[in-house]
């Protein structure tokens, strides 16, 4: 009863779901998207604090102050009590003029973090679409088994009624009746097998998409795809996230050790402020203001300018390694990829054959079994042949799709943009556009921050 329920849900009696609806579901429900663009926004927000240390910084301050006790002004003088009370106000403003190119550098760094930071999540947008494809051509596959596994069935019944009517006129033994038997009951197994795959494949999709199962389309065609290796190798050394990303990687730990060499020397500040007292207990008063130029610089700090701009280096080495090893890990992957493409694309042409011949094999063997020239074991073993060999087509044709799609993948292609989902992308230009000079927040651009933040809290 299972098999059958199972078998006409999965089978037929759904609504057709199309394979670009399924990576538009991945992209727009994906919640390791969203994790990774709000922490590109928060990359984002380093360049506006390194930012903010440009501008003039201005703080206020005031207070209340109640002054009391007794003093003798002579020997001769008695005692008097002394008490006052104060309320002041200040205000002080500074403005860096100039620190050898530090907090510029400092600034160029961040903004470097933020395009590595883009294209990890160009990279986490990648993986979310490579794993809708895998769930999309899993429940096909897994689908097709099924169908496979019953239409075995239902041959198998009917081979083990011919047995038993050959049996009954003396035509063939028990034990051809019980080979028929056993085979069928493992047939049966394997339906049962090919039912709880298909429930854990449509719970995968049903995950990664966020689309309630409906029947599935078949994807039409493979997508365009070099067959020159070299020319795929360069363009995912053009646009694979790994490799733009260790770049801009890169290019930060240069900028960091520009700013450590800076931050030896000394920063010239202009500085300035207002002040007031009033007291409350009489008439007096005192008001001024202050304005100059501060430079200061360390003389000695026990060697910590000299620590964190060797680690800076050391980081920096760090990252040119790294960026090496990915080059030659992004060109070793597409090249992999394409091998294994290559190779399940001309096994998926010997396997049609085999499919043919095997089907022309078990009609022979069958027919032949009718005239009594053949065994009923012969006659399971050309069904299981045949079975097989259907079975090894079903996961020729769903290998190679998400191989192809790999190789996208490999070559940083594998995008909503790429791909041409019809979907809202995500820009991440936009909001840091808003941001990078640091708006305050009651100023029009930083409420209309506020506002966007507000709209995605209620996502």
């Amino acid at each position: 009863m299972l098999a059958m329920s199972l078998s006409a849900t999965c089978a037929g009696a759904l609504l057709a779901q199309s394979f670009s609806e399924t990576l538009a579901g991945a992209y727009n429900g994906s919640g390791l998207i969203e994790q990774y663009r709000a922490l590109l926004r928060a990359a984002d927000e380093d360049v506006a604090k390194t930012a903010s240390e440009l501008k003039p910084i201005i703080n206020w301050s005031s207070g209340f102050n109640h002054e009391f006790g007794r003093a003798r002004q002579s020997s001769m003088s008695g005692k008097v009590n002394l008490e006052s009370n104060t309320v002041s106000l200040g205000l002080t403003a500074s403005l860096l003029i100039y620190d050898f190119g530090g907090t510029k550098s400092r600034l160029k760094a961040a903004e470097e973090t933020v395009l590595a930071t883009r294209e990890t999540l160009r990279g986490i947008e990648q993986q979310v679409l490579l794993r809708a494809v895998r769930a999309y051509m899993d429940v096909l596959r897994s689908n097709e088994f099924l169908e496979l596994r019953d239409n075995n069935i239902a041959l198998l019944e009917g081979e083990l009624n011919a047995a038993r009517n050959r049996y009954d006129v003396g035509a063939v033994t028990r034990t051809d009746v019980a080979l028929a038997e056993a085979r069928l009951a493992s047939a049966k197994s394997g339906l049962a097998t090919a039912e709880g795959n298909l429930l854990q494949a449509i719970e995968e999709y049903q995950s990664v998409s966020g689309i309630t199962l409906e029947e599935l389309d078949v994807p039409d065609a493979l997508p365009e795809i070099s067959s020159d290796v070299e020319e795929s190798k360069s363009v995912a050394l053009r646009n694979h996230p790994d490799m733009l990303g260790i770049q801009h990687e890169v290019a930060a730990a240069e900028l960091a050790v520009a700013a450590a060499q800076a931050g030896m020397f000394p920063k010239l500040n202009i500085t300035g402020g207002l002040n007031g007292t009033e007291y409350l207990d009489d008439s007096r008063f005192s008001r001024g203001g202050r304005i100059g130029v501060e430079l200061k610089g360390p003389i000695y700090r026990g060697g910590l300018q000299s620590a964190n701009l060797r680690q800076a280096m050391a980081r920096r080495d760090s990252l040119r390694g790294r960026l090496h090893e990915v080059q030659k890990r992004v060109m070793q992957d597409v090249g992999n990829t394409h091998a294994i493409l290559e190779t399940a694309q001309a096994s998926l042409e010997a396997i049609q054959e085999q499919v043919m011949a095997a089907n022309i094999a078990f009609n022979g063997v069958r027919e032949e079994a009718n005239l009594g020239a053949r065994t009923t074991l012969d006659v399971l073993n050309a069904e299981q042949e045949l079975l097989e060999a259907e079975a090894d087509l079903i996961s020729a044709e769903a290998d190679v799709y998400v191989l192809a799609y790999s190789l996208l993948e490999k070559m940083g292609l594998m995008t909503a943009r790429d791909l041409n989902l019809n979907v809202q992308t995500y820009d991440p230009a936009a909001y840091y556009e808003l941001i990078k000079n640091a708006p305050v927040q009651n100023s029009p651009q930083g409420r209309k921050l506020d506002r966007i933040l507000r709209a995605i809290g209620q996502q």
